[in-house]
């Protein structure tokens, strides 16, 4: 099984956020146990840079993202990803961009804390504690 982690889940364990840090470091932990693939877009990456570097600084979250990236795999996003978002008119570009790049991955769920601004596309939007719901379930 396939899934893309949105932005604001990678946050979470960065940033250890309460409360959702518990369960979006059980996402992270099922990754590294290869019971599915996660990936990233490359822009969740760059925007959790700069929005992570407030706290982590430059050398801390670097190095949080290369330990991210140990586990969560990165996605391209290219021109065509753009353009393709750029067509669905969502109110939230980023979020488009990630439906767009899921689609290209062929991913079954897109785990977000935010399931309503994903409501539009094909894929199930889940968050962290329904997806470990269902994949636990099924275990």
């Amino acid at each position: 099984m396939k899934v893309l982690i949105d932005t604001n889940i990678v946050l979470d364990i960065l940033l250890h956020r309460q409360p959702w840090y518990r369960n979006a470091a059980l996402v992270f932990s099922l990754t590294k146990q290869n019971f599915f693939q996660s990936y990233v877009s490359a822009t969740t990456i760059t925007d959790i840079f700069y929005l992570a570097r407030k706290d982590l600084g430059k050398n801390g979250v670097k190095d949080s993202i290369k330990n991210l990236l140990q586990v969560f795999h990165p996605a391209t996003v290219s021109d065509s990803n753009i353009y393709q978002a750029l067509d669905l008119e969502w109110n939230d570009f980023e979020d488009s961009v990630q439906f767009v790049v899921g689609e290209g991955l062929a991913v079954e769920y897109i785990i977000t804390r935010n399931v309503q601004d994903f409501a539009s596309g094909s894929i199930t939007a889940l968050t962290p504690e329904q997806f470990i719901e269902q994949v636990t379930g099924s275990m």
